[in-house]
């Protein structure tokens, strides 16, 4: 007898040991997605819209700089990341709840939206405190000067109304519900109407013109690539008319890839600026922004001119890179290959000589700031660069090889959805088991001190909840949900 229930021990032990170290099943992640969704809803979100971080306790909160309790953000990876996601987790398992919080997502950014069709950073749901908070709170975030002052309008910066926007037509285009149709319209509006003639595009509009400062005129009526304004713009459009089947959102694509075409620098400096003033020079932005030949905007705009090569098929957008390729080669500050850097971030026009920001003080009221030829004690922000400038020119000379439908071949193949990597078993039980009882992931978050400025390297941490963290873990159970399904 005792022989038998040593059998019997050993075999439930056993049985016991395969079971607790078994996959997690598709059910079992689609349970953690659900409590992890619904928390984040119901409980963390304000009103369906999201910010960037919360303590622990949820009694702070902090998008790009610290918000205020009735705020969320429009930036990615704010409230229509986190809707788009909803939006991909839906699809995927065919959970009516998933949609529902979408919805909420889109229902937040709907009434956030501004009157003239696009969005701010952020969006108040009590809005008569707003400039109360930018008086107390904005204007005092050290060296994120974008909120310095408070508009009133609708900003392209860092994706606050093309990524609303292409939520929208992605939620209206999967469900046809007219309730969103008419939003997406407004902010499709907004886009053609703020677009200048010459195809570019504003930072903020409806033009405001009413914050010159440091010496410089407001630079948010700049025709602006900065931040990817005109090139997110472009990127947003030609989905919209393939959705929605009408040739003015391709013609107002069409007409912002032209104006890299017109804003190319003459040689010997054939590079671009991060933003133009209305005569078609180099503009500065913020204080650490010269008007200056900008080594990053010109290879970012070389990458999207051979994309818009792939795009349409024309040569055109080809013709500029080689004269930009010469101006990076010259412009070489060093070949000390023991350095992580060839280049200045900025050149002044003209001279083609470095230019360096340079600052003092220990408080933003105390702080001087200065730009000049002296890369010694330089801010870090865009001081140097390391162009891959033989990478370009390898890219440029395969596309010169590659014949118009070649091109537009690849084009539509890199369209198409790449089938998963499979999803690493461990992973999916460290995050489902990393789920707390709320259904909150607590991780170390960065929170940058604001009263120190951008200087304030690395942000102190706290224990929180990191939207980017709930945004990736969503995304990878999703994945394995699907992976298992099939």
């Amino acid at each position: 007898m005792l022989r038998f229930k040593m059998l019997v021990f050993c075999l439930l032990f056993t049985l016991t040991t395969i079971t607790s170290h078994a996959a997690p099943t598709p059910e079992t992640a689609l349970a953690a997605m659900k409590k992890a969704a619904d928390f984040m809803t119901n409980t963390v979100s304000n009103h369906g819209g999201y910010v960037y971080a919360w303590s622990e306790n949820l009694s702070q909160q902090w998008g790009e700089i610290p918000a205020r309790p009735t705020q969320v953000w429009t930036q990615p990876p704010g409230t229509p990341t986190v809707g788009m996601m909803y939006l991909d987790a839906n699809k995927a398992t065919g959970e009516t709840a998933f949609l529902d919080f979408a919805k909420r997502a889109a229902d937040a950014l709907i009434w956030g939206q501004h009157p003239a069709g696009g969005w701010h950073y952020v969006i108040d749901f009590d809005m008569p405190g707003l400039r109360k908070w930018y008086d107390e709170v904005a204007s005092k975030c050290w060296g994120w000067e974008e909120y310095y002052h408070y508009y009133g309008n609708c900003t392209y910066d860092d994706q606050a109304t093309s990524a609303p926007t292409e939520f929208l037509l992605e939620l209206y285009t999967a469900t046809l519900d007219p309730a969103y149709r008419e939003p997406l319209l407004r902010a499709l509006g907004f886009i053609l109407e703020s677009q200048y003639p010459n195809g570019a595009w504003p930072q903020r509009y409806p033009i405001m013109d009413d914050y010159p400062h440091d010496g410089h005129a407001d630079y948010t009526p700049y025709y602006t690539f900065n931040d990817g304004v005109i090139v997110n713009n472009i990127e947003l459009l030609i989905p919209v008319w393939e959705k929605l089947g009408d040739e003015k959102y391709w013609k107002a694509a069409l007409r912002g890839m032209d104006f890299y075409l017109i804003s190319q620098l003459p040689k010997p400096q054939a590079g671009w600026a991060q933003q133009y003033t209305l005569d078609m020079q180099p503009g500065a932005g913020r204080s650490y922004e010269p008007a200056a030949v900008s080594v990053h905007r010109t290879v970012s705009n070389l990458k999207d001119l051979m994309k818009f090569y792939a795009i349409t098929g024309d040569r055109r957008y080809l013709a500029p890179v080689p004269a930009a390729l010469e101006w990076l080669v010259s412009s070489k500050i060093h070949n000390d290959p023991s350095k992580n850097y060839t280049h200045a971030g900025f050149y002044e026009p003209g001279t083609n000589k470095p230019l360096y920001y340079h600052f003092t003080g220990e408080s933003k009221e105390e702080s001087t700031h200065r730009i000049d030829y002296i890369e010694d004690g330089a801010w870090w922000y865009r001081k140097t660069a390391q162009p891959n400038i033989d990478g370009l020119r390898r890219e440029y000379e395969r596309l010169m090889a590659t014949s118009p439908e070649e091109a537009r071949a690849e084009y539509e193949a890199s369209k198409q959805q790449p089938k998963p990597s499979p999803v690493d078993t461990a992973l999916i039980e460290e995050i489902i088991s990393s789920l707390d009882s709320r259904g909150a992931w607590i991780t170390e978050v960065g929170v940058t001190d604001f009263s120190k400025g951008m200087l304030s390297l690395p942000p102190k941490k706290i224990r929180g909840i990191d939207i980017r963290v709930f945004i990736r873990n969503m995304r990878t159970l999703t994945g394995y949900f699907a992976e298992k399904k099939d």
